[in-house]
Order: structure tokens, then sequence, then C-alpha cells
């Protein structure tokens, strides 16, 4: 029921109810709501913020991002390409 849903993937019951608080959704009767875009964009936001990303991005600290995000470092090289190739379309 609380499986990874928004744009970065929120998962298990803690999470979607401490999510639920920030967003004032209700998150726990309709976890659905997450695959919505502007729930789903609102509930990166938070996580976003919550963990102190922003900080550790100026920082160039993607390991400890990747990390944060998703608990280890499966998929960090790909996402690590992506990362460079979106810098250069940005800078």
């Amino acid at each position: 029921m609380y499986r990874g849903r928004g744009l970065i993937q929120i998962t298990g019951r803690a999470n979607y109810m401490t999510c639920s608080e920030a967003l004032a959704l209700d998150l726990l009767k309709q976890p659905e709501l997450l695959e919505k875009p502007q729930h789903a964009c609102m509930s990166a936001a938070w996580f976003w913020a919550t963990k102190g990303l922003n900080t550790l991005a100026d920082a160039g600290q993607f390991d400890k991002i990747t990390q944060r995000i998703n608990g280890g470092q499966n998929g960090a090289a790909d996402r690590q390409v992506l990362y460079a190739r979106a810098l250069k379309v940005l800078a």
C-alpha cells in the first residue's frame, strides 16, 4: 500500500505519514495522491528539503545525495552520467 510513489519515491507507512502531515494531504487513506503530478512534485520538494539535500547539492556531494535518497549507491553511475549532461545544459 505504501510503495514508492512521487518523484523521489516516498516509501513506507512512516514516510507517508510524515509527508502527509507536511503537505496537508491524507496519504494514509489515499496513497495514490502521490501519483498526481502536483503531489508527486510537492512530495519530492518536501523530501529534498527535510533531508538537507540542497546543502549537499551546493557542495557537489552527489554520492551523499544518492545515499540519502536511495539508502545505497545502486544506479549511481547512470545518474552521474545524467547529472553531468544536465550540468552542461544548465551551465
